[in-house]
């Protein structure tokens, strides 16, 4: 019998091999057919009306040619849901398309089997066989599955399968037009020279490594000694040379997987955030790819979001230090030397009188750039930190503070009681008064560097007391947290325990936090 060449295929559908008879065209795919099986008669099928006429087309002749009948395999050998008659449209198209190609495999086989469904089918029944590579029920007397079900009830099986599929594929709905082309060619894809159909580059990393292998030859059992039964020089030369062409495929996999894995390949969406840095955040990042190739995205994002928040940490603590080293002692002012600073610049680049003309001229004509977003260094140092990055409590008791008022009488031993109202609070403020004997020492940023972290109240504190500014502070962050403990109320005596320094030195100190309203006096 030889192999039976496909007439009429279908793609999507039913599908499959389709038989017409040459002589008056009727569908003769589920029915028998007579087959002439003379070499002038290529693929001449004929139905049995026609067959019992005598009748004939071509070069056909029924008085002399040589015929077979073909009849439906249709029951089962292998499988329970797969007829004899698929089972070799199944290997037909295996041997016409090669393995892997389901899809055309699929459509050869007809009957709506799906491109998974052939390949399930295929790997279960020929490659998991414990009698591979033929099929479990191999022997031509194993009759156990024909004899199980019926020819009657095979077929109806299929005929039902067949019409719950159709109504499916026509109850299914339409697939929408895509927009982007995807033929695989360079030129349909933004980033030039990836093919999108084949996730393919024109140039591939190690482009030239199958040259190296195009030419070897493998015959079996070749390459091996017959007296020692060693490999001869020769083969461990080839082998040498397929496992360092292994190693290039290997390395180019692992390059494709960093490539989409992080979406390099959206370079206009790249491009629109790049141009959102700064160019110092530009280089950053571009020394930081490498390290993709060890990293997810998510990771790899965190890590470059970490390395920008150093950045800008880093940018303004250095324009900290610059506004410290020249006195400037608040962030209002040190904006507006930034500002002054660019002016200088600016004016300091020479101009011949055709620029300055130019430039007046463009002045008056065009309306000013738009500002550029101000860095993530810039926000850092504004005068007035961003809502953003206020916690919410903060913003909370911001405006719980901004809604009550303060009674006259309502000062009891150091702690304020406030009650609702419509005005703003009023801060009472008590300047401490110098202690008699002690000479107030006068602080400035050359005796005392870290002045600027003060207060102008705790400044004049640290005068009176002459206590530096940095041993302050500490004993204030002690006073804090022993006074958190205690739900914000502090004993004199527990105050001066902390302070460490004399008693009336210490005294003053707590005194000054309770009439600032950081501590409640026990």
């Amino acid at each position: 019998m030889g192999v039976i060449r496909k007439k009429i295929a279908a793609r999507g559908g039913e599908g499959g091999v389709k038989y017409v008879c040459d002589v008056c065209s009727a569908d003769i795919t589920s029915t028998v057919r007579i087959r002439c099986a003379h070499s002038a008669c290529n693929e001449y099928d004929l139905c049995v009306q026609c067959f019992a006429q005598g009748a004939s087309s071509n070069a056909h002749q029924p008085q002399t040619h040589p015929y077979r009948v073909i009849e439906q395999n249709s029951f089962p050998i292998f499988d329970r849901e797969w007829g004899a008659d698929e089972e070799l449209l199944l290997l037909e198209g295996a041997q016409i398309y090669g393995l892997g190609s389901w899809a055309d495999i699929a459509d050869h086989i007809g009957g709506y089997r799906s491109k998974d469904e052939v390949r399930d089918h295929y790997l279960q029944v020929y490659v998991d066989s414990p009698n591979f590579p033929l099929p479990k029920r191999c022997s031509p007397h194993d009759m156990e599955l024909a004899n199980e079900i019926s020819r009657e009830e095979f077929q109806a099986r299929k005929k039902r399968r067949i019409e719950e599929r159709r109504e499916a594929a026509k109850n299914a709905p339409t697939l929408q037009a895509k927009t982007k082309p995807t033929a695989s060619v360079p030129s349909c894809h933004e980033i030039q020279g990836y093919m999108p159909g084949r996730l393919e580059f024109e140039t591939e990393f190690c482009n030239e490594a199958e040259e190296a292998v195009q030419l070897m030859q493998f015959d079996p059992g070749d390459g091996i000694n017959p007296r020692t039964g060693e490999l001869e020089p020769e083969m461990e030369l080839k082998l040498t040379v397929m496992e360092i062409y292994n190693c290039r495929l290997t390395q180019r996999v692992e390059r494709k997987k960093v490539i989409f894995e992080h979406n390099l390949l959206d370079y206009r969406e790249n491009t629109k955030s790049e141009k959102k840095r700064s160019k110092e955040e530009r280089d950053l990042l571009n020394k930081a790819k490498p390290f993709a190739r060890m990293m997810n995205r998510v990771d790899f994002e965190q890590f470059c979001q970490g390395l920008i928040d150093e950045l800008n940490l880093r940018q303004a603590i250095a324009q900290l230090q610059e506004w410290r080293s020249l006195r400037i002692g608040d962030l209002r002012s040190g904006e507006k030397y930034e500002q002054e600073k660019q002016a200088r610049i600016q004016k300091s680049i020479p101009l011949g009188s055709m620029d300055r003309e130019r430039l007046a001229s463009a002045q008056r004509s065009k309306q000013p750039p738009p500002p550029d977003p101000p860095s993530g260094a810039a926000l850092l140092v504004q005068p007035e930190l961003p809502a953003r990055m206020q916690s919410p409590h903060v913003i909370a008791e911001a405006e719980k503070l901004s809604s009550v008022k303060v009674e006259p009488g309502q000062l009891n031993g150091g702690s304020v009681i406030v009650a609702n109202g419509d005005t703003t609070p009023s801060k009472h403020k008590s300047l401490p008064q110098p202690i008699p004997g002690i000479q107030p020492l006068a602080l400035s940023q050359d005796n005392a560097p870290d002045l600027h972290l003060l207060t102008p109240e705790e400044v004049k504190l640290c005068e009176v007391l002459r206590i530096q500014p940095k041993p302050y502070l500490m004993i204030k962050e002690q006073i804090l947290k022993e006074a958190v403990k205690g739900n914000g109320s502090l004993k004199r005596k527990q105050a001066k325990d902390i302070c460490r320094v004399d008693q009336q030195k210490g005294g003053r100190i707590f005194d000054f936090m309770v009439n600032a309203g950081w501590v409640v006096k026990a």
